[in-house]
């Protein structure tokens, strides 16, 4: 069997939120290497401008639409444009989302709401505005970004554990909803070295992170791409409602 096929992404179009900086860009740089086009959103144009400079010099097309993709204004851009400007959309990456920790005590209901509608609710819409085309298109792969916190028991991330469980079961049941013509699948990534984690990561706490990590490192953003391009691709066409941990083997929080 000739495997590559099955890992190219020729004629398929991505739409990626969060795509500006660290795990979202690489998500986007590395569907474009595999063959797509790809719609770029977050709320910073100039990052989006690089990212969509780096898809063209690979040959790929680019576009971008810079807002607030929480906001129904936004989302509705970025279908509308991604149809008129690169023809079909196959591919969803919602990667757009997050939470610091929470004092149980001290966070009240509508600051718990936030969190919980900022990680789930962008999620849901945006699949929902872009089912009816990848059904046209013949077919298409949604990729949740989630997070360990979803399935680790720790102290002060009530708010964000409870919000990305919500956005993995989210993931299950819509690929109940959506099947067979659309595939829905999570991520959970583990700790991942970005620019969010860069000011908190002292050179003591990486060293025991990385020592307590059963592979001894911690994650780049490329893992969890490389894990984007896979449930995205022909290679998972029978993989649907799935939650995967990208974590390093790790099992509990160690931060």
């Amino acid at each position: 069997m000739n495997t590559s096929p099955l890992f190219s992404l020729q004629g398929q179009v991505a739409i990626v939120t969060g795509a500006g900086k660290g795990i979202g860009r690489a998500c986007a740089l590395m569907l474009a290497q595999a063959g797509a086009d790809v719609a770029l959103c977050a709320r910073t144009q100039a990052d989006l401008d690089r990212v969509a400079q780096e898809i063209r010099a690979l040959g790929r097309r680019a576009i971008t639409v810079a807002g607030d993709i929480s906001e129904a204004a936004a989302q509705d851009a970025v279908v509308a444009r991604t149809l008129a400007e690169l023809g079909r959309i196959t591919i969803l990456v919602n990667n757009a989302g997050g939470a610091g920790p929470n004092n149980p005590l001290k966070m009240d209901g509508a600051a718990l709401a936030e969190v919980l509608a900022w990680n789930v609710v962008p999620a849901y819409t945006l699949i929902q505005k872009t089912v009816p085309a990848m059904r046209e298109a013949g077919g298409g792969a949604v990729v949740n970004i989630s997070s360990v916190a979803a399935r680790y028991a720790q102290k002060n991330f009530s708010a964000y554990g409870a919000a990305k469980a919500a956005l993995n079961q989210l993931t299950r049941n819509l690929a109940q909803d959506f099947g067979p013509l659309v595939r829905i699948n999570a991520i959970e990534p583990g700790t991942i070295l970005t620019d969010a984690l860069a000011p908190f990561l002292t050179t003591e706490r990486r060293e025991r992170m990385e020592k307590t990590t059963p592979l001894g490192r911690l994650g780049q953003p490329e893992d969890i791409a490389a894990t984007v391009l896979f449930l995205a691709s022909p290679a998972a066409g029978w993989i649907t409602g799935k939650v995967l941990g990208v974590d390093g083997g790790l099992e509990a929080p160690n931060f």
